[in-house]
């Protein structure tokens, strides 16, 4: 693999929950704690797991919309989480996101030309019959065509909404795009459509992404490698094969068996978790998911495991598979 395009060490982001007017302890949201990965140049991560797991935290720590607590985020090896001004601009330039929500994402009252030609704008990359052209490219290279560049955003469905989404983050010709639940509002088949165009626009371009899902099945067909989320911390992260084929964590094997099986034939065993996943503002003490766990025994209770090598390359955060 290729030297490391973005490196995150020890990510925390806690949020403070208001005044303690009774002199104790301010609580806060730990969103996300000790959280490490690596992505290379043109290489795909996928980050999954319940809602309220903290992956979403994680893009915007990353993007620099909410401000990280502790740890490093080192991108094309400067430090994200320290710069700031015209440096941060810079990075910017390279590094863009793609929202959820393809309405809610873009200005209601821009035209589609505007919202694509809006980053080139800020940049001074282009101005005149030349921003007109690469306005004009953009649209054909995400499938939309030019002739629609005069409406607003409420006239397009959310498949093309989200195009123009697709559109405006890769005008700056991006090394890294954070795509935070891209496809989760749109219908199968849209979907479909615009992972192909994801993963199309990576192989040409060599785009990197960090591809935020609670979808397992949209996280195996466009991840190379994929990063398993609960309560803020990551439990287990492999390439795709290996954590399809072979989940080693208990939690990442609960979610692969929940996943409904369309041959109504197929019977499987299924490992149900038990109780609701623990606040971030109390998180229980050793493994966060020790309460839950089938397989929990006492040091769980007691020590928060590290997440380790394994034999197959990647990493797991699990004393049961430490001591087997």
């Amino acid at each position: 693999m290729s030297a490391d395009l973005l490196a995150v060490d020890s990510l925390a982001v806690h949020f403070p929950l208001g005044s303690n007017f009774g002199g104790g302890s301010k609580k806060v949201v730990r969103a996300v704690s000790d959280v490490s990965f690596r992505i290379g140049a043109g290489e795909t991560l996928g980050l999954v797991g319940e809602s309220g797991c903290g992956k979403s935290t994680v893009g915007k720590a990353i993007l620099r919309l909410v401000k990280p607590t502790s740890g490093s985020i080192q991108f094309e090896g400067a430090r994200l989480d320290r710069v700031s001004g015209n440096t941060l601009h810079e990075l910017r330039q390279r590094l863009q996101v793609v929202f959820q929500d393809p309405y809610s994402s873009l200005n209601p009252h821009f035209k589609a030309f505007d919202i694509v030609a809006e980053p080139l704008r800020n940049y001074k990359i282009a101005k005149g019959s030349e921003l007109q052209d690469r306005v004009v490219d953009l649209f054909k290279r995400v499938g939309l065509q030019p002739n629609l560049m005069t409406r607003l955003p409420h006239e397009f469905s959310g498949g093309q909404r989200q195009r123009l989404g697709i559109a405006r983050a890769i005008a700056l010709r991006p090394r890294l795009i954070i795509c935070d639940e891209p496809v989760s509002a749109l219908d199968v088949s849209i979907q479909a459509q615009v992972l192909n165009l994801l993963m199309d626009l990576q192989d040409q371009d060599g785009i990197s992404y960090l591809f935020i899902a609670h979808d397992l099945a949209v996280v195996e067909c466009i991840s190379d490698r994929v990063a398993v989320m609960y309560l803020g911390r990551i439990m287990e992260i492999a390439d795709k094969r290996s954590l399809f084929v072979n989940p080693r964590h208990p939690y990442t094997k609960a979610l692969l068996e929940a996943v409904p099986v369309p041959d109504p034939a197929v019977r499987r065993e299924r490992v149900i978790l038990k109780g609701d996943v623990p606040s971030p503002i109390d998180p229980p003490g050793g493994c966060p998911f020790h309460t839950r766990c089938p397989y929990v025994f006492e040091r769980c209770k007691l020590e928060v495991p590290q997440l380790r090598s394994t034999v197959d390359g990647g990493a797991t955060a699990c004393h049961l598979v430490e001591s087997s």
